[in-house]
């Protein structure tokens, strides 16, 4: 069952947390991929310098500044696709970056998009998960209420932990914020 429009309307932490163990799924022409989520990173609007909306409101970043629920993604080092869910109510620019995956579905194309064979490292960072899954550009403002991209309610269980965020240490004091949240003993977490 995907998450509804609600699951996404609550603050930016929440969502990160209670992201861990849902199943991220993308339904593209080459075939259905997904994996479940087993790392994340809340990014908290002005109150947060490491957040892209730190500053205010850009073309860039318009699209945290609508309702959550929707997909915001950007390239790092100029090469690789960041997939983040904009999370809270409108005019409230939060979001969650999707960090790590445990694939479970369509692993095979997910392979021949990422020409890797291996599994453990298939989805271990937001740009590897990100091509595995066929995300590109075209994405951003991608509603997870529609079909080619979405988050399920799965069975899995896991403890979740918070640590530190990874690769913002520009953000001054924000960079020791405890907003990663991932599945405790993963074997699928980013390096």
């Amino acid at each position: 069952m995907k998450l509804p429009r609600e699951f996404y309307l609550r603050d930016g932490l929440t969502v990160a947390r209670e992201l861990i163990g849902k199943k991220l799924v993308t339904n593209l022409r080459g075939g259905l991929t997904g994996g479940i989520i087993v790392e994340t990173e809340a990014y908290m609007g002005a109150k947060d310098a490491a957040a892209h909306t730190y500053r205010g409101k850009t073309e860039r970043t318009k699209i945290f500044y609508g309702a959550g629920g929707f997909v915001y993604v950007y390239l790092i080092y100029g090469m690789h696709i960041c997939t983040n869910v904009v999370a809270n109510v409108a005019d409230v620019p939060e979001a969650v970056l999707i960090r790590a995956l445990e694939p479970v579905d369509g692993v095979e194309l997910m392979k021949r998009r990422r020409g890797v064979n291996n599994l453990r490292g298939l989805c271990s960072g937001p740009g590897k998960l990100s091509k595995a899954l066929g995300v590109t550009k075209d994405f951003y403002g991608a509603d997870l209420c529609g079909e080619e991209i979405y988050i399920e309610m799965t069975d899995f269980r896991a403890d979740v932990a918070a640590t530190r965020r990874i690769n913002v240490d520009y953000a001054g004091a924000a960079a020791d914020y405890p907003w990663r949240f991932v599945a405790t003993g993963s074997e699928f977490l980013s390096r």
